[in-house]
């Protein structure tokens, strides 16, 4: 099996292609989707008992946890050392269900990928990319997004150059659909003739 690990900066086009290959019926773990069911479910607790107010109606409210580690890099430590953790069990057991089916292919779908080491737990590297007024662009026109929040996250984040260069892969997003859609039909006949060597990961 093939695991491809997918990333890119905010607001280069990565949640787009990420369902594109769903759409191709390519196995697909979604880290921020991970994130978002422990938010909702036994995190909710966790997080609530080292960052008091930020949970409403039983699931943390993610502004407000945002508002609370956003340059804080203490408070931000404290946080992925409650998330890392069980977003990394669940994409365990992914692997293991795609492993057990079958599959020759599954994207892990990781923001952060380079930046938490996480290309040492896949096969290849597909960093989805476009150009930084495209990038900027798109992320100021997100609900809540300024250019203060927009610098906080970018320093966060590996240079989008030093990612292309890492990458095994890169899908340019600055056209249109049909031009991102026809980048990753490319992918997919690239690595068709591939073997994957890898059945799960810890």
């Amino acid at each position: 099996m093939i695991i491809a690990g997918l990333t890119g900066s905010i607001a280069m086009g990565k949640s787009t292609v990420s369902a594109m290959f769903a759409e191709l019926g390519v196995p697909t773990f979604d880290a921020d989707h991970a994130v978002r069911d422990f938010y909702a479910g036994d995190g909710a607790k966790a997080v609530e008992a080292a960052f008091p107010g930020v949970v409403a109606s039983g699931q943390v409210d993610r502004e407000r946890l945002g508002s609370r580690v956003l340059g804080d890099a203490e408070a931000l430590q404290r946080l992925e050392g409650l998330v890392h953790p069980a977003v990394a069990e669940a994409r365990v057991q992914f692997l293991k269900r795609a492993a057990a089916a079958g599959r020759r292919l599954v994207i892990v779908d990781v923001p952060l990928l380079f930046e938490t080491g996480g290309e040492a737990n896949v096969d290849l590297v597909i960093v989805v990319s476009a150009p930084e007024s495209v990038q900027r662009a798109r992320a100021l026109a997100r609900t809540g997004m300024t250019e203060a929040k927009l610098k906080a996250i970018l320093s966060r984040q590996t240079l989008d150059a030093d990612k292309r260069r890492r990458a095994h892969f890169v899908i340019d997003t600055r056209g249109r659909l049909e031009l991102t859609r026809a980048v990753v039909a490319q992918f997919m006949r690239s690595t068709a003739a591939l073997a994957g060597g890898r059945t799960s990961h810890a």
